[in-house]
C-alpha cells in the first residue's frame, strides 16, 4: 500500500510523494501528532497553497544529504567557524507554514539555540542554512518563505541552487553569503556526484585536499 494513515500509524512508500489539497494548519498539526516523533514521512504545509505534503525519499536522496552535509561541515571547520545542525528538524510558522528540511545548520545564530530541544520561531530565529534534496520530490519555495531562513539550497543531481532571503522572498544567487570565497556552486555538485559514484570517504577526502590547495 502506498500511505497509511490511522490514529496509530502514518506511513508512506519509499520513493513516494503524496499531496493533500484544501487543507488546514489543524489537518498538518493532526498529521504531526499521528507520526509523532517519527522522522518519516517528512511532513511540510503551505497556507499559501492550502497543502500538505508527505514525502518518503529513497536512500539516494539521503546518501546525498549526508554528503552535503559533511561538505558545509568540512568548509565550516577550515574556516574556524562554529555551528549546530539540526536533522530531523519541524519548523513551523503558526498557522503559515511547516517545513522539514533534510538538513540545516545555525552559524551566525548558533548561540541562541544552544541546549533547546525544539526550535520554536516565534522567538528562536530560523536556521541560518537549510539544504533540501529534489531527488523524490521538488521543493517548494513558497512554504519556506515564511520562515526566511536567510539561505537556503536546494540540490538535485549534478546542480546546486542557492536561494538568498531578500526584500522578503527568496532570490535565486550564483554566490553563497555564508561562503562568499568559495564557488560552492561548483564545488558541491562535484563532491556530491563523487559520493554517489566512488564512495562518501572518497569524495569528503578529496574535497578536504581540494580546500587545502
Amino acid at each position: 500500500m502506498l500511505i497509511t494513515i490511522s490514529p496509530e500509524t502514518l506511513s508512506l512508500e519509499a520513493g513516494s510523494e503524496i499531496i493533500f489539497r484544501h487543507k488546514t494548519w489543524e489537518d498538518y498539526e493532526d498529521l504531526l501528532a499521528i507520526r509523532q516523533d517519527r522522522n518519516l514521512p517528512k511532513l511540510y504545509f503551505n497556507a499559501k497553497t492550502q497543502e500538505i505534503r508527505l514525502i518518503s525519499p529513497l536512500a539516494s536522496h539521503g546518501k546525498r544529504v549526508d554528503t552535503l552535509r559533511d561538505l558545509v561541515k568540512a568548509l565550516l571547520n577550515f574556516e574556524g567557524k562554529d555551528w549546530d545542525c539540526f536533522d530531523p528538524i519541524t519548523l513551523k510558522q503558526l498557522q503559515r507554514a511547516g517545513v522539514e528540511p533534510d538538513t540545516c545548520f545555525y552559524i551566525e545564530n548558533r548561540q541562541v539555540i544552544l541546549g533547546k530541544e525544539r526550535i520554536n520561531l516565534t522567538v528562536d530565529p530560523p536556521p541560518d542554512l537549510a539544504i533540501e534534496v529534489d531527488f523524490t520530490s521538488v521543493t517548494n519555495l513558497g512554504s519556506y518563505t515564511p520562515l526566511a531562513s536567510p539561505e537556503l539550497w536546494i540540490y538535485s543531481p549534478g546542480d546546486l541552487k542557492i536561494y538568498i532571503f531578500e526584500n522578503d522572498d527568496y532570490q535565486e544567487k550564483s554566490q553563497s553569503n555564508l561562503f562568499k570565497h568559495w564557488d560552492i556552486k561548483t564545488l558541491f555538485p562535484n563532491y556530491a556526484e563523487m559520493a554517489w559514484f566512488k564512495g562518501s570517504s572518497v569524495a569528503l577526502r578529496a574535497f578536504e585536499e581540494d580546500i587545502l590547495k
